[in-house]
């Protein structure tokens, strides 16, 4: 059979090609395969047939020109598509192709420099390597020409050993050096100091007996690396040591000690912990320690004390140039009553005290007036003893003392106070004897009066200037001003307007509307809206200024009282002003003066020792006290009734102010008196509504006060309800006892006489003998003849018998007495 087997091949039609294929067998056979191959079939579009318009609507399937239900714009859209995608193959291949060449170049740039560095190695360790030679030649040398000359002598000896051969040790070097030079070339990256092997000991490094310490990390070979890109580059290589002045207090933070330097909190720390501090970063460390890190790190050091923040605040002395006239600041005092605030308003001409409770000054008020083209600025204070510490503050701010006498009254007890402030202070008197029309007015009582505390005016012969006026006919009020006036400029006051500005406080208090407002005396520099100043523990930004006129004015000069408007707390009474640059000096300074006093506070209240702790606490269980809680409208006025509340007791009842403060009463005030039972005392304040009602509910006193007087009267009244009654002992009687008598079922019965007064069943009785009293008690009986009384008269006789005692004797004498409780009252 033949292999075709008269078939036909199997094929396809269409441009098919036949071939025969040979296929082996095992065991030899083979077979001839018939087999066809077809190529593919390639449609070519007639030029122009894209553009022709189809006709009769869609094209038929075998045409090939494009799918069934495709429109000729759809057509033109997915064309314009395949062209924008081969654009943007071709421009990403283009950029493809530039990154390509660019990374191509770095490399090469690369490789470049690796090489010359790796010949510049080379060249160098070849250099080593040839003088190594040399130098081992010459050895070799020297030490071939010793043996030499040591083998001359005795040639038999050398022959004995043989043919002389050259000491290993001097050939070694030699061979060692082709070695190395072999090895080198065949690995040359074992030779390359490129930075990336070289923390490995190569074989090189082991023959050469490299170094053995410790190697370069890869980080520092990095770092040394990018030093050297940035030397390359004209980078700058290595920054500079900045060295620094760091200020340093008593104590300080890690972190804010790493602030100071500029240094990182890590490297701090680091440092510390080198020298045995094991610390973090928000730890505090004392000065010394961090003197020692500050100069480690190569800074300087500046020590500072906590209580130099108030350096900033300027204590320069003015130049003579920069003086100015400045108006006097004058101050009025007087025994209360005396005609002072009446003084005042005959010079003001208004009506202060109209609004005063009870005609007394509670304030200290401060006015300006002008006279004559002179302005005068007038202080005026309580005359009240309560208000002594206020007057003195007014002494102290004050350059002329108008001293206010009453001629019909003369020098009283806060007359002598006064003298006594203004003594104190140094500044010049004026003695003005008022109510001089009255009736009963004697100026010269008064004068006289005023030699015992060493005034001595000038009708006696002496520098104080007296001048007898009038508050209410207005008599000798021009004469008292020109005395002033005359008085100020003897005094030539001056002060310097242009500078920041410093004054006292005269009078604060926290006003519902407007917030803490000071009254301040400005002595010196100009006191502006917007100036940031820090007063006492206090600070703030004015943020207005009123004169005593009620009016707004934008700035304040020497000798001008102001309200200023815009502080952050209510400051203590008598506090200085001061102007700082910035509100941080400002806050810096009121913080380190508000730990200050609560330093010294709990210092003054603690006791030293365990002794004087025990001591105080058996003091204070003997005592009652009386415990209140103070709101004022002023902070004078509620420091000068905790100072009177002081000095109410003794040593068995004291009032204790748990709390006092500036404003109306609080829910909290409550709350505060409440928990200890504490009245509230609140003087020209009134106490809000939840206040009330909180004080309603809980059944809780509060007394409002409009003078001073009726405040303390009461503490004081209240305070004696605390004290213990006195017993007192009224004698009333003595009998003598003439015989002794036993009675059965009662004992032993005294026969007495009553000698002197009146013997009672009810009093009470003590037996004499010698008299040393040796027994106090009650009378069991008191009988006459057989029958019992109540009472015995003198002359008469009677029968005693005591209570629980049977030792008594003829002769001895009984002591009858009556106890009487006496309430006592504080002076």
């Amino acid at each position: 059979m033949s292999d075709n087997d008269g078939k036909k091949t199997l094929g396809l039609r269409s441009g098919a090609r036949s071939g025969n294929v040979k296929q082996s067998f095992s065991h030899g056979r083979t077979k001839n395969v018939v087999v066809e191959t077809k190529r593919k079939r390639v449609v070519v579009p007639k030029p122009g047939a894209a553009n022709k318009p189809a006709t009769g609507g869609a094209p038929t399937s075998g045409s090939g020109k494009r799918p069934a239900g495709i429109s000729d714009a759809e057509m033109e859209r997915r064309l314009k598509a395949v062209q924008a995608a081969k654009a943007r193959e071709a421009d990403e291949a283009a950029k493809r192709e530039a990154e390509e060449k660019a990374r191509a170049e770095e490399r090469e740039r690369r490789r470049e420099e690796a090489e010359a560095k790796e010949r510049a190695e080379r060249e160098r360790e070849e250099a080593l390597k040839a003088k190594a030679e040399e130098e081992a030649r010459q050895k070799r040398e020297a030490e071939e020409a010793a043996n030499r000359a040591a083998a001359a002598p005795a040639p038999e000896k050398a022959d004995t050993r043989g043919p002389a051969r050259p000491s290993g040790g001097a050939a070694q070097p030699g061979r060692k050096s082709e070695r190395e030079r072999e090895q080198d070339r065949k690995g040359g990256k074992g030779g390359r100091d490129d930075g990336r092997r070289s923390g490995k000991l190569t074989l090189n490094q082991a023959l050469r007996g490299g170094e053995g310490g410790r190697q370069k990390s890869m980080a520092a070979m990095k770092r040394k690396q990018e030093r050297a890109r940035q030397k390359a580059m004209g980078g700058q290589v290595e920054r500079e040591k900045v060295v620094r002045d760091v200020q340093l207090p008593e104590t300080i933070v890690v972190a804010e000690l790493a602030n100071r330097m500029a240094e990182r909190v890590g490297d701090v720390v680091k440092a510390l912990m080198q020298n045995g501090m094991m610390v973090t970063q928000n730890q505090t460390i004392d000065a010394d320690t961090a003197e020692l890190i500050i100069e480690e790190f190569g800074h300087k050091v500046t020590r500072v004390s906590d209580s130099d923040v108030e350096q900033v605040i300027d204590q320069v002395e003015d130049s003579e140039g920069d003086l100015k006239a400045r108006a006097p600041v004058i101050t009025i005092m007087g025994h209360v009553d005396h005609g002072k605030t009446s003084l005042l308003d005959a010079i003001r001409n208004a009506k202060v005290v109209a609004g005063e409770a009870g005609g007394i000054t509670q304030h200290i008020g401060a006015y300006q007036v002008e006279q004559n083209g002179h302005k005068l600025t007038f202080l005026d204070t309580p005359g009240h003893a309560a208000f002594t510490s206020m007057r003195s503050r007014g002494a102290q701010v004050t350059d002329i003392v108008v001293l206010v006498v009453a001629a019909d009254d003369a020098v009283m007890p806060q007359t002598v106070e006064a003298i006594n402030h203004a003594k104190a202070a140094q500044v010049p008197m004026i003695v003005a004897i008022n109510k001089i029309d009255r009736p009963e007015a004697n100026p010269t009582k008064v004068r006289t009066d005023l030699l015992q505390h060493e005034v001595i005016v000038e009708e006696l012969s002496g520098e104080v200037q007296d001048v007898e006026v009038s508050a209410i006919t207005g008599q000798g009020l021009d004469d008292l001003l020109e005395a002033i006036t005359l008085q100020a400029e003897i005094l030539e006051l001056k002060a310097n307007p242009d500078r920041a500005a410093a004054g006292a406080v005269i009078e604060a208090q926290l006003d519902v509307g407007r917030g803490p407002v000071a009254t301040v005396l400005v002595q010196n520099g100009t006191l502006k809206q917007g100036d940031i100043f820090v007063v006492g523990e206090q600070w703030g930004k004015v943020r207005a200024l009123i004169n005593d006129q009620g009016e707004r004015v934008e700035e304040a000069g020497p000798s001008v009282p102001v309200e200023v408007l815009g502080l952050n707390g209510t400051p203590e009474a008598g506090d200085v002003l001061n102007v700082v640059e910035t509100e941080a000096q400002a806050r810096e300074i009121a913080a380190y003066r508000e730990q200050a006093a609560k330093d010294k506070r709990a210092a003054a209240g603690a006791a030293t020792t365990l002794d004087q702790l025990l001591a105080k606490a058996k003091e204070d269980e003997n005592v009652k006290e009386l415990p209140i809680v103070v709101k004022a409208d002023v902070q004078g006025s509620a420091e000068a009734i905790v100072q009177a509340m002081e000095k109410i007791g003794n040593d068995e009842v004291r009032v204790r102010v748990l709390h006092s403060g500036v404003g109306a009463i609080t829910e909290t005030d409550v709350g505060l008196a409440e928990a200890s039972g504490a009245p509230i005392m609140g003087f020209n304040v009134r106490a809000n509504a939840p206040a009330r009602n909180s004080a309603n509910q809980k059944g809780l006193e509060i007394r409002y006060y409009s003078v001073i007087y009726d405040l303390v009267d009461d503490v004081k009244a209240a305070a004696s309800g605390l004290l213990s009654a006195e017993i007192r002992e009224n004698f009333i009687g003595y009998a003598e006892i003439k015989e002794v008598f036993k009675v059965s079922g009662v004992g032993k019965v005294a026969g007495c006489l009553v000698t002197e007064g009146v013997a009672r069943r009810s009093a009470g009785v003590r037996l004499l003998r010698d008299n040393v009293v040796i027994h106090e008690g009650t009378l069991k009986t008191l009988k006459r003849f057989k029958d019992e009384v109540a009472e015995v008269q003198s002359g008469q006789e009677c029968g005693m018998a005591f209570e629980n005692y049977d030792d008594i004797r003829p002769g001895d004498v009984i002591e009858i007495f009556e106890r009487e409780e006496v309430t006592r009252t504080l002076t």
